[in-house]
């Protein structure tokens, strides 16, 4: 039987870009001449699944490259290699293109075979260049001398008879372990059959081997990772020299090592592998051929047990159902609030399998920072907190744009070159914060340094030139801060490939408006500046508060909210342009009527018979006029854009509970109107 190996491709290379970021991280966190153990370890462990996975699944070239990155990294896990700065820039130009050959593979696209070739070939020169360079296995001699602190391992592997199934070939195994040194090998036929009875995809053989190298037990043992539990295994340490009678795997014949390769067999080794991933406290949900997001077991064990109580709930209501009459009413009124309360709860756990930690989009980050720095010269250190703060995988994958961004335009425009620091009496490195918090509904993200901070005056002289600024026209810091969010607005000198174009902190802030979020800036003067983002936790669900302008209907998201008052007609004044405002607490705020921006026709128009409700966004406030409150109630978001188009103040809409529709109102972009009004 056929089996079509396609079907493990997409749990292949998420693991193989899973184990990229993992070597990547591993490779920016060694310190250069440093020897740490554990990092290299998990490094060349995520090296080596992607070579093994490459190679069963025939992506030869891939396995090609990786394979004198083990090599590479083989070395350096072993001692005989030293970890330098060069080395590790070179080991992260080999997982970009790395990353870039899986990315090429998995759209069944053409493989940059250049910039693959270059990169090989320096790992290649690195390794003749470099002392220890692991070879092939050797061949068997009588007698031989070792090599100063090698050491013989005695191996005694056992595989059950199903192990060829499996698609695990012995012979892969062998050549692995060559790679650490010399091996010899004795094929043990005692469970062979006659030739009449013998079964070819059944496993007869054991073999012994003894392996002379500088390898630790625990590299030995990574070689049998995958048949680990289909076998009988025991390594054991020998005297050096003990004189052992064996054959070299490379003269061992067809017959004793009995490789059963065929498509079936590397199917069912990818089957067991998946299994075996599938076992541990994390499971996959698939959202799709091309997108799935890793969910920890105990909220799938959560969503199960909800669906569980849903299900009991359900029944309740049907025999309820059955005969009804008025001495039910109670029961029914108790069914249906644990209705109520276990969809609620299972709505919440639905949402928390979305959720994931923010590290996903912070992982980039570290990369980045090594590479700008480097580049412009500047030394950066980078410090991170609340990798573990949970955000919608939607959300997630939309700020990671914005975010490299800002991380970008700190990295250039604020921290200052060493000379520059060290003439202002601050450390050579400048320090880069990244951190991520929950504040309320809303995840709050934080990228600060401690650099030079925003040039106000040149930024307000650029702006002025330009003809966005008027020449007499006096602007507050925040204010001026904002006109670096203008687009194609930029204060770099030359343009570069860094920055300079223009093009970016208007996008950064667009997007991040996109998600219903806003963008805030800090900056002091010669000690660094502060962009603070806030997101909402999820797009697709979100608490509001219903108001009613005449017969139409409106959600105001709850944490935008501040207070809902009734205004005083003599509270309230109007400006030259035609624009309101209203005073609260000591200060002016601009006033939007609602029905006169989307052409509702309201109960009153008197200030004094409504209700002013007062909200926040972007850091500034306003007042809408609406007829009414209404109830509070958690609203699923739908985009009005992809349904209708685009409006001005509105960030989508919900289906209420009578089937009607209401808009949802878009706080922040409320807020600009109302301040350009205002400032008009």
């Amino acid at each position: 039987m056929s089996i079509n190996l396609e079907q493990f491709h997409q749990t292949f290379f998420e693991e193989s870009f899973e184990g990229l970021d993992s070597m990547e991280s591993g490779l920016l966190n060694l310190q250069a001449g440093g020897m740490d153990a554990d990092t290299i370890n998990t490094i060349f462990r995520a090296a080596h699944s992607i070579k093994g996975g490459s190679g069963t699944f025939g992506f030869s070239e891939v396995a090609k490259f990786t394979h004198v990155l083990e090599t590479l990294l083989n070395e350096m896990r072993d001692g005989r290699r030293a970890v330098t700065p060069d080395a590790v820039n070179l080991l992260l130009q080999s997982v970009d293109v790395l990353r870039e050959m899986l990315t090429a593979v998995r759209g069944k696209d053409a493989i940059n075979h250049a910039r693959a070739n270059q990169v090989h070939g320096q790992l290649e020169q690195m390794l003749q260049a470099g002392a220890g360079t692991a070879g092939a296995v050797p061949p068997a001699t009588s007698a031989h001398t070792h090599a100063p602190g090698t050491q013989d391992w005695k191996i005694s592997f056992r595989p059950q008879s199903h192990l060829l199934k499996t698609g695990n070939d012995p012979l892969r195994i062998f050549r692995e372990l060559g790679e650490h040194g010399s091996l010899r090998i004795d094929a043990d036929l005692s469970q062979l059959p006659a030739f009449d009875r013998l079964d070819p995809e059944s496993c007869y053989l054991g073999w012994n081997l003894v392996l002379e190298s500088m390898a630790a037990e625990s590299t030995i043992n990574e070689a049998f990772d995958w048949v680990r539990e289909e076998s009988a295994l025991n390594i054991t340490s020998m005297q050096p020299g003990t004189p052992v009678s064996m054959a070299s795997v490379a003269n061992a014949s067809p017959a004793a090592v009995m490789t059963a390769k065929t498509e079936g067999e590397a199917a069912a080794s990818t089957a067991s592998a998946v299994n075996a991933a599938e076992s541990r406290a994390t499971t996959r949900a698939s959202a799709g051929e091309t997108a799935s997001i890793r969910v920890d077991i105990s909220k799938v064990d959560e969503l199960i047990n909800m669906v569980g109580e849903l299900v009991i709930t359900q029944n309740i209501l049907g025999q309820i159902g059955q005969n009804f009459d008025m001495s039910k009413l109670h029961k029914l009124t108790q069914a249906l609030s644990e209705l109520d309360r276990n969809t609620r709860e299972l709505q919440e756990s639905v949402m928390r399998i979305r959720m994931l930690p923010i590290s996903f989009a912070f992982n980039r980050v570290p990369r980045l920072v090594h590479d700008l720095s480097s580049k412009l010269g500047k030394k950066v250190e980078l410090k991170m907190s609340g990798e573990s703060t949970e955000l919608d995988k939607t959300v997630m994958e939309r700020i990671v744009d914005p975010l490299v961004h800002l991380v970008r335009n700190t990295c250039d425009h604020g921290i200052e070159m060493p000379d520059v620091r060290r003439a202002a009496g601050k450390p050579e490195t400048g320090t880069l914060t990244l951190s991520a918090c929950h504040k309320g509904g809303n995840v709050v993200i934080e990228i600060a340094d401690d650099g030079a901070g925003l040039n106000q005056e040149k930024i307000l002289k650029k702006a002025r030139e330009r003809g966005l600024v008027k020449p007499d026209q006096q602007l507050s810091a925040d204010e001026i801060h904002d006109l670096i969010f203008l687009p194609g607005f930029s204060t770099a000198e030359q343009v570069s490939d860094v920055s300079g174009r223009g093009v970016g902190m208007d996008v950064v802030r667009k997007n991040i408006q996109g998600l219903g979020g806003n963008v805030e800036i800090f900056s002091e003067p010669g000690k660094g500046a502060r962009f603070t983002v806030r997101l909402p936790l999820t797009l697709a669900i979100m608490d509001g508060q219903s108001v009613a302008v005449g017969k139409e209907f409106y959600i105001v998201p709850l944490v935008s909210i501040i207070v809902s008052t009734i205004v005083k007609n003599e509270h309230v004044s109007t400006m030259a342009n035609g624009g309101e405002v209203f005073k609260f607490r000591d200060e002016y705020l601009p006033l939007m009527r609602l029905y006169d921006l989307y052409g509702a026709t309201p109960r009153t128009t008197d200030i004094s018979q409504g209700l002013m409700v007062v909200v926040e966004g972007d850091g500034r406030r306003a007042g809408l006029f609406v007829d009414e409150l209404l109830g509070q109630q958690q609203v699923v978001i739908k985009s009005l854009e992809a349904n209708y188009k685009r409006v001005e103040g509105i960030s989508g809409a919900t289906i209420l509970g009578d089937g009607s529709v209401a808009l949802i109102l878009d706080i922040p972009g409320l807020i600009r109107i109302a301040h350009q009004k205002k400032v008009a």
